[in-house]
């Protein structure tokens, strides 16, 4: 590779590598080029696509949520030396086991992850335990780590990867070794793909431009379901609130219906009306029980059904805006640092008047000779990058059907809702006949104010 290696990486390609040197570290300069691993460990090759053009997936929603279905529940709080910690069980369909993990142990396998795919989606975790955190906060971080461990397990290249295999199926106590052992012992994804050297030849021409276009589609459809899911969270919410709402109505019929203050003796005309009125209260609260238990349930469903798929979606989105930062941010350090280096040196050796003993000028050449391969490593891993991220690109327009499984638990939550509900409000309207009861026991429905004459003509 001569001086003239940047001409062969354009500008935006050369902001584009910074992914490779910032989240590979130094271990793009010492090796360069990728080497075959002579392991299980996935790469570009194994996710689905159709023949010919390895930069194509074929994979179908259905196919992907069929990879593993992972459950995370919490178990009862463990007391440490000074605070108690949460642990978590976590089981798997594909693999068959369970397993318990601390929240410790997903920040290194998420932090090994990284390391191994930095330029795959790789979803964030949850904020750690603050002092004082509520069963709210407990509850809300254990969802957030199911969606997390389910897009992981879901995933095409990490779904067969050694690190989620053991995170999901090693029950010893040093799981967090184990972690740090494989993924130092395999390296990062450009290490062991095939394909990595020649991720060029896959890339279309226009990628620059179908990135760009792909990133601000992807960024707008994260703004619409983000007020989506507030939306539906508000619901959903409405639905728990209504809930209690009712219960608590039904409670204050039952307490009117067993009032033992005695009525005033100018009442007692009204004695027989009025015991029969509270008789009849008393029964109501069974029926406002199982109305709120009804809303409750419907209120429930929109959480786990609506609300938490839009989450998990929001969650994949939101890995793909951070993926997207990484590759540019890189790009940008790589960019002001090693060709201005390069450049340094070149004119330091063209330099006439500088003398220089030949060792210098041996040591001088040594370090432009490493340097050029550092550049023609960061353009490798920079295609790498584009290459990968195109991948990332189809594997989130993969799970954009997911919207119609999100919208169809919705609705069918609603109607399911309102037709317990108004079989309950059906069952509950011949239990009020003796509240309106006539002076001969005539049924005697009530009137429109208007009807009644109560409102001025």
């Amino acid at each position: 590779m001569t001086g003239r290696a940047m001409d062969r990486l354009p500008g935006a390609a050369v902001l584009a590598a910074v992914a490779a040197e910032t989240e590979a570290g130094p271990r793009a300069a010492d090796s360069p080029m990728p080497q075959v691993i002579e392991q299980g460990d996935p790469d570009p090759s194994r996710m689905q696509r159709p023949q010919g053009n390895p930069l194509l997936l074929s994979c179908t929603l259905q196919e992907l949520l069929a990879r593993d279905t992972v459950q995370v529940e919490l178990t009862p709080e463990k007391k440490g030396l000074f605070l108690k910690h949460v642990e978590y069980e976590v089981s798997s369909q594909r693999f068959r086991c369970s397993v318990y993990r601390r929240y410790n142990d997903f920040v290194v396998f998420h932090d090994t992850l990284l390391h191994r795919f930095p330029y795959r989606m790789v979803p964030a975790l949850p904020p750690k335990r603050v002092l004082g955190a509520d069963r709210e906060f407990i509850e809300g971080r254990r969802r957030a780590l199911k969606r997390f461990i389910n897009l992981v397990a879901r995933h095409p290249p990490f779904s067969e990867d050694v690190l989620l295999r053991l995170f999901l199926s090693f029950s010893g106590s040093d799981v967090q070794n184990k972690l740090k052992e494989a993924a130092q012992g395999v390296g990062d994804e450009f290490l062991s793909c095939k394909l990595a050297t020649r991720a060029k030849d896959f890339l279309p021409a226009d990628i620059q431009s179908q990135f760009s276009v792909s990133r601000e589609l992807i960024r707008n459809v994260y703004h619409s379901f983000y007020k989506l899911r507030d939306r539906a969270e508000r619901i959903a919410t409405r639905a728990i609130d209504n809930a209690a709402d009712l219960l608590m109505f039904g409670k204050e019929l039952s307490a009117l219906g067993s009032d033992t203050t005695p009525l005033p003796s100018w009442a007692a005309v009204h004695l027989s009306t009025w015991g029969s009125l509270k008789q009849a209260l008393k029964g109501l609260s069974v029926e406002f029980a199982l109305l709120a238990d009804k809303a409750a349930q419907q209120g429930k469903q929109e959480e786990d059904n609506v609300v938490e798929k839009l989450n998990l979606f929001l969650d994949l989105l939101q890995s793909y805006k951070d993926l997207c930062e990484r590759h540019e941010k890189g790009a940008l350090h790589k960019h002001q640092r090693a060709p201005h280096k390069y450049g340094l040196m070149k004119r330091q050796a063209a330099s006439p008047t500088h003398s220089r003993e030949p060792e210098s000028v041996e040591q001088l050449e040594s370090r432009i000779v490493e340097q050029e391969n550092v550049i023609h490593s960061m353009e490798l891993r920079n295609y790498f990058s584009l290459y990968c991220l195109h991948q990332e690109t189809q594997l989130v327009h993969t799970y954009l059907p997911l919207t119609s499984h999100i919208l169809g638990a919705f609705v069918n939550s609603h109607i399911q809702g309102h037709k317990e509900m108004s079989k309950v409000w059906n069952d509950l309207k011949p239990k009020l006949s003796c509240l309106f009861a006539g002076p001969h026991g005539v049924l005697t429905p009530p009137q429109s104010p208007q009807e009644d004459g109560l409102c001025p003509r």
